[in-house]
């Protein structure tokens, strides 16, 4: 059973004593209490959103927002891949304190456990209505394999705090391609039910490495293993067949997931809500509608920078047509940083031209340097909010802790244990953020707001699949991030304290 948090004595909480209780016209609002919504974009780097200054490209939805909150230069993902990342973020417990929360496959077992309490639980218990939407990536069912596709699918999001769930079973580039609301399948025909495998392929359904003629949206680039099943034109990995009528089409994910949200919105705007907005865009298959085909000069790509962007300004049109915007607290940032050619041919290297997704970082998606997880991270809260830009150095671990601050919630010492209150940070009371922050790649990195240790590993420097510079190095490295933001030259061996200092703070944080 689930160890409940406890709430707490707040401005928004209702006292009613036996004699002289208040009429609940005099009761205090509830519009005090705000709505949250995050939205957690997928693969996109710092550079990727104009507010964060890159030239080549213009979010107008997303600059919005920047333009009405602030604005984090130094905000961090836990972990620069999308698994661990997303774990991290709605449990408060470093993934890599577990050896089951790498990226997961599409057929894994629910990898936040029923039985722990997660930010949503914290929503829920203090009397928000609280929804998933959009990519999962965190595994369904039991055990892996072990989901039941053409019936209730349990455990699920409802076991671990939300009240409403429309999701991607998985991921775009992996099967099964349909959406599950309340943990079933939708529009799924019982005389065509669905088998999911991720061992062997199932007789007499094409391959894409064996058929690329049937490959007419997009074809796998190199070997990155996009080449099982087909669906809508599109090789994926595992394997999967039946289930016909059930199966997403790319190009509508974005409108699909959207609308979901936007609907939850209204639903449930005369109650306070939690809403985990999880964009698809622009993780591979980059498939943007056609309404997004050549809005930028960067293809796929770029076209699906612009298609997020539009589902930003659709929550943001909700909010202000109901009347919500002041009192919406919504935080924007990405699971981890970016990669150009992930495994499909959509030419996004080709024409990249002069944009950086990784701004002025070094690395990118699963890499241990600064841009696997320097993300884009904005808060917006109009109601107690000013807009400002801070160098705060924050990170996703501590939203957790900040939002049971926010609402007055006490957390027991086994919930939420690696986050922290940093509200005062999130809101702008403060420039200061956390003494230190971990991150997870290929090795553990300890960063504070000036230096960064990367801890030895025996990985790959290079990964010539995704053109991305791992980070991994037998020997230790230490940057100096205010003068040398790029991580060219490492300072190790010139400052052996300051790597004794941080590799002393990794250990005590293994340790725990």
């Amino acid at each position: 059973m689930k160890q409940k948090v406890i709430l707490g004595i707040g401005t928004t909480m209702l006292v009613a004593c036996s004699g002289n209780a208040k009429k609940a016209t005099e009761e205090p609002v509830a519009e005090t209490k705000p709505n949250v919504i995050i939205i957690l974009a997928d693969d996109i780097g710092y550079g990727d959103l104009g507010f964060n200054g890159e030239k080549t490209i213009r979010t107008p939805n997303a600059d919005r927002l920047a333009s009405q909150g602030i604005r984090f230069t130094d905000a961090h993902a836990v972990a620069a891949t999308s698994t661990p990342s997303r774990y991290s973020l709605l449990t408060g417990h470093y993934a890599w304190r577990r050896n089951d929360t790498g990226i997961a496959a599409g057929d894994a077992g629910m990898i936040i456990r029923p039985e722990q309490t997660t930010m949503a639980d914290m929503f829920r218990d203090a009397g928000y209505t609280t929804g998933a939407v959009g990519k999962w990536h965190l595994g369904l069912g039991d055990t892996q394999g072990s989901q039941d596709w053409n019936g209730f699918i349990t455990p699920g999001p409802t076991d671990i705090g939300f009240d409403y769930s429309y999701i991607m079973a998985a991921t775009g580039d992996r099967v099964p391609c349909v959406y599950v609301e309340n943990q079933r399948i939708v529009n799924l025909d019982p005389n065509d039910p669905i088998e999911v495998s991720y061992k062997e392929p199932f007789p007499g359904e094409p391959l894409g490495k064996d058929h690329p003629e049937l490959l007419t949206v997009l074809k796998p680039s190199l070997n990155h293993g996009h080449d099982m099943a087909i669906v809508n034109g599109v090789s994926r990995i595992g394997y999967m067949k039946g289930g016909k009528s059930a199966l997403w089409l790319d190009e509508n994910i974005a409108d699909s997931i959207t609308y979901k949200a936007v609907r939850f919105i209204e639903n449930n705007k005369d109650n306070p809500f939690f809403l985990y907005f999880a964009t698809n865009d622009i993780h591979v298959p980059r498939v943007p509608h056609p309404r997004f085909v050549g809005s930028t000069t960067m293809g796929a790509r770029g076209d699906a920078i612009m298609e997020f962007d539009w589902s930003v300004g659709q929550i943001l049109e909700t909010l202000d047509r109901l009347g919500l915007t002041e009192n919406t607290l919504i935080v924007l940032t990405s699971d981890n940083g970016p990669v150009v050619d992930d495994g499909y041919a959509d030419r996004a290297v080709e024409l990249l031209g002069e944009h950086r997704p990784w701004g002025d970082f070094r690395g990118g998606k699963y890499s241990s340097f600064e841009a696997g997880t320097r993300v884009p991270f904005l808060v917006s809260w109009p109601a107690q909010i000013k807009p400002a830009v801070s160098d705060a150095l924050v990170s996703h671990i501590d939203l957790f802790a900040s939002f049971a601050g926010l609402l007055d919630q006490s957390l027991p010492g086994n919930v939420a244990p690696d986050s922290r209150n940093q509200l005062d940070a999130f809101t702008g009371k403060t420039v200061e953020g956390r003494d230190y922050i971990i991150e997870q790649a290929g090795s553990l990195s300890v960063s504070t707001a000036e230096w960064k240790y990367i801890s030895p590993s025996d990985g790959a420097p290079y990964n010539a699949l995704t053109n991305t510079e791992m980070g991994n190095d037998k020997e230790p490295q230490l940057y100096n991030l205010k003068q040398d933001i790029g991580e060219k030259k490492n300072l190790a061996t010139e400052n052996p304290e300051k790597v004794n200092e941080l590799k002393s703070v990794l250990e005590k944080e293994r340790s725990k």
